[in-house]
């Protein structure tokens, strides 16, 4: 479901002082809400029409480094503006924050158009297509991470002091994974959760226990491939609110410590016809697939490896991907198979689906959902004939389709896919592979702490 507030109700609430502040956000290129807090009087009287904001939103790195290379947008260009035009169909309180509301913007250029680097613009892209196809592209993600007792404040001033974070604290000492007890001892932040998305219209189903010490999952119920995408960005950003005003901090990345298990994003997917049908059954197949199922999974392991990069964007990403910690490394199919990159779940009911596995807690839902769609609906257009079902353990198969092992080998895989470049535009992938190889430049440029206490001394 999108929002839960109209701008009629927020007008009221604003009236009757219940809101005083609004954020008014886009959604940049690692996924994260960027933009600004308004007075909600003012935003009420006119800010709801637009705003601006720097073009370099689309063109920083994590560390907001103005990266250079970029064609949209550069010192050369002058770092101009683009314009925020809210989307109010995603208007919503924010419970956890006092009086708080929050919109979700698109990103456009000064003539009104969508910029096309815009993660939610390439997303709405391929909703468009899949719509003119015939389907709706309904999606569903997993979202783990791992909560620690320390503060970010705390590993803030640990970091300083010692040149890197230290003294990490798990918030569990042992392996969760479904586990009652030792997630009651962490409702302080899972249940504010919960609740806080559930009343900002974001509809949760359940927390649970993960496989580690401290880690966590949220689950949302399925959606539209954008309302999905939207309630994702959220929800990440709930996350860290919630955790830090008890105290606590998170992390969404792939993979902290390579002892501990990586934390995944999978997603889930399903066509469905324009009036409501579910296009991935047929009742007649001795798994409940119809055709237009196994094209689409079929154009999804054909072109798994030029969509990896949206789905791993870091190189931190690609240690997850190891074996005997439910993360794949093969590229191919199976029927509820957790060591295959992608998992048919639901067979034989109308909640047959595509659950793809190789995405990290790190990924853009935009960006990925938007690969994942483009590499499908291209099997349904060019009728791709399904390989056979992998059984059996897939870390231990020789001789098939291997996820790709380092973002090197993942971004030159996107730089070459013509289907990508004919699904989102040469401009679109330009810029995605640029910032692909500002990850691994400055990856490759800093000597890190293992290099430090396994050469200083020995080499």
């Amino acid at each position: 479901m999108p929002g839960n507030m109209t701008f009629d109700a927020l007008k009221k609430a604003v009236k009757a002082g219940e809101i005083d502040t609004v954020l008014v956000a886009g959604v940049d290129m690692q996924g994260r809400l960027m933009g600004k807090r308004f007075h909600a009087q003012f935003f009420v009287d006119s800010g709801h029409a637009e705003t601006h904001c720097c073009d370099y939103l689309l063109a920083v790195d994590m560390e907001m480094t103005t990266v250079p290379g970029y064609k949209s947008s550069s010192w050369e260009r002058g770092y101009g503006d683009y314009v925020m035009r809210p989307d109010m169909a995603t208007l919503r309180p924010l419970p956890w924050l006092p009086g708080t509301a929050l919109v979700l913007c698109d990103l456009l250029d000064h003539h009104h158009h969508e910029v096309p680097q815009s993660p939610r613009a390439i997303l709405k892209r391929q909703i468009a297509r899949a719509e003119a196809m015939g389907f709706r592209a309904m999606m569903a993600t997993e979202l783990e991470f791992y909560l620690f007792e320390t503060s970010y404040n705390a590993l803030r001033d640990s970091q300083q002091a010692h040149g890197q974070i230290r003294d990490l604290k798990a918030i569990s000492a042992y392996n969760e994974d479904y586990h009652i007890f030792q997630t009651t001892k962490e409702e302080e932040v899972m249940r504010a959760l919960r609740n806080g998305l559930y009343a900002a219209g974001i509809p949760v189903e359940c927390s649970k226990g993960e496989a580690d010490a401290g880690q966590e999952e949220i689950n949302v119920k399925y959606s539209d491939a954008l309302d999905t995408a939207d309630n994702h960005a959220i929800t990440k950003t709930a996350v860290k609110d919630i955790a830090a005003a008890k105290g606590r901090s998170v992390t969404f990345m792939a993979k902290y410590d390579h002892r501990r298990a990586g934390s995944s994003s999978h997603v889930h997917q399903s066509l469905w016809t324009l009036d409501g049908k579910p296009a991935f059954r047929d009742a007649s197949d001795p798994h409940g697939m119809s055709a237009t199922m196994k094209h689409f999974l079929a154009g999804q392991l054909a072109h798994a490896g030029a969509i990896t990069a949206l789905l791993a964007p870091y190189i931190n990403s690609y240690k997850r991907f190891c074996i005997g910690m439910f993360a794949p490394t093969k590229a191919v199919w199976s029927r509820d198979n957790r060591t295959a990159g992608f998992r048919v779940c639901g067979e034989g009911t109308s909640a047959i689906r595509v659950e793809c596995r190789i995405g990290g807690a790190d990924l853009n839902p935009y960006l990925a959902m938007a690969g994942l769609l483009a590499a499908g609906l291209d099997g349904i257009e060019q009728k791709m004939e399904l390989e056979p079902e992998m059984r059996g353990d897939m870390y231990s198969a020789a001789g098939v389709r291997e996820i790709p092992k380092t973002l090197r080998e993942a971004a030159a895989m996107l730089h070459g896919s013509a289907m990508l470049r004919a699904a989102m535009g040469d401009d679109v992938i330009d810029h995605y592979h640029h910032a692909a190889l500002w990850e691994i430049q400055e990856q490759d440029r800093v000597v890190t702490d293992f290099e430090l206490s396994r050469l200083f001394e020995r080499a």
